[in-house]
């Protein structure tokens, strides 16, 4: 019998790691929205008002910024094997998160806490990017998707585990504590299995490193900026999006006389559903385009929030629109850190996706901000809308690129 050639086994191997690693980055993303889920809980415990409750999300955004910055600056990624890098961060965000709840902690010490949990984040999430590149080629847009599709369904996770039925809850509303603890377990466990059975593929080259220099590339060349320009339309809508409408559905059932478990299991399923869109988009964008893939989820995404708020008082309505806005709200993501270290220099595609990932998640705490401040002046049925302004100016940016001879650059000649 012949030997058998190491390319032979590469497709067991790949998917069996893809899998796991997307297993263990879903478990530790939990922690991500883990406060957020809670919100009414730690609402009426502070007494927090509608600014205060919008900093339990901002100080994780911002937190995961910093992180990337400072991971970049480091080169972490080339110094700890990314296996490795994922465990480290995921324990340390565990313990983080775990201590809010430990320690019977206040407001601002939480937000610390909280900001500290989101730079463990940029261990996490980057270096499982990173991963995926070492196993995928021509199908790395699945590759991408499947990542990206067990994050959505992780940062989901919170909102699950806060409508199981857990002792000592207030006027109501479940405990809170629990929901946290059992989040740093999940990352715990996904730190595990990261450590002992995950690793890098074949395709593993050096991490190009962070050059300062470098870092306007994403508005001096056209189309890369076209590419980032897409991409903060995206990230306008995504995280206020995932914040606020869970919390708009339950809203909404509540008033209805539906109940307080099938309102966190619709918040959970809106987020969650995103998973499915990312691995369609996925397989989509490697066939049809990038360009082409993106504004079409960027349509549907930002013609779901001009009209999710016109159904507050139709809660059935409202779960369908806030279904189809998950699915297609986090499709495109992938696609444009992908179109972006398609048509940057590769030379300094990690400079340029550091640059693209930290600017995107500034912009979300605007966004993350903004909704509730129009919640009071304006009410539910009109605050959302303001998310479509994003998905607008991403199609504009996408068509422009579109139009552009360096679109060829991408998914093969698929623009």
């Amino acid at each position: 019998m012949p030997a058998l050639k190491t390319d032979d086994r590469v497709p067991s191997d790949k998917w069996r790691s893809l899998g796991l690693l997307a297993f263990a980055e879903l478990l530790a993303m939990g922690l991500w929205f883990s406060a957020s889920a809670v919100v009414p809980q730690l609402a009426r415990e502070w007494r927090l008002g509608s600014g205060q409750q919008s900093w339990l999300t901002m100080s994780v955004q911002l937190g995961f910024v910093v992180g990337a910055l400072v991971s970049a600056a480091l080169n972490l990624a080339d110094r700890v094997a990314p296996p490795r890098l994922v465990a480290a961060s995921a324990v340390l965000g565990a313990l983080f998160n775990a201590a809010i709840p430990l320690l019977g902690i206040g407001f601002a010490p939480t937000l610390a806490l909280r900001f500290l949990t989101g730079v463990t984040m940029a261990g996490v999430y980057p270096p499982g990017m990173k991963l995926v590149a070492t196993w995928c080629k021509e199908d790395r847009g699945l590759g991408i998707g499947l990542l990206v599709g067990a994050l959505t369904v992780g940062s989901a996770l919170p909102h699950l585990l806060s409508a199981l039925p857990f002792a000592g809850g207030v006027a109501g509303l479940p405990p809170w504590r629990p929901v946290l603890l059992v989040g740093s377990v999940g990352a715990v466990l996904g730190a595990m299995i990261a450590w002992a059975f995950v690793r890098s593929g074949p395709l593993l080259l050096p991490a190009q490193r962070f050059h300062w220099r470098y870092a306007a590339v994403g508005v001096s060349d056209p189309a890369v900026r076209l590419a980032n320009f897409g991409y903060f339309g995206h990230m306008w809508e995504l995280y206020a999006m995932w914040a606020w409408a869970p919390l708009l559905v339950r809203g909404s059932y509540l008033a209805a006389g539906w109940g307080e478990l099938p309102a966190r299991l619709a918040g959970f399923g809106l987020i969650a559903i995103g998973g499915a869109g990312s691995l369609a988009a996925g397989v989509l964008a490697d066939r049809w385009g990038r360009t082409r893939v993106t504004s079409w989820s960027l349509a549907t995404s930002g013609g779901c929030a001009l009209v999710a708020g016109a159904f507050v008082h139709a809660p059935l309505a409202l779960t369908v629109v806030c279904l189809i806005w998950g699915f297609a709200v986090v499709a495109d993501s992938a696609q444009f850190s992908a179109a972006v270290s398609e048509l940057s220099d590769p030379r300094y595609v990690g400079t340029a996706l550091t640059v693209q990932t930290s600017l995107g998640f500034l912009l979300t705490l605007l966004s993350i901000r903004l909704v509730p401040a129009l919640v009071e002046r304006l009410g539910w049925e009109w605050a959302l809308a303001a998310l479509a302004l994003g998905p607008v100016f991403g199609i504009w940016s996408m068509l422009r690129l579109r139009a552009m001879p360096e679109a060829r650059r991408m998914a093969s000649g698929n623009r």
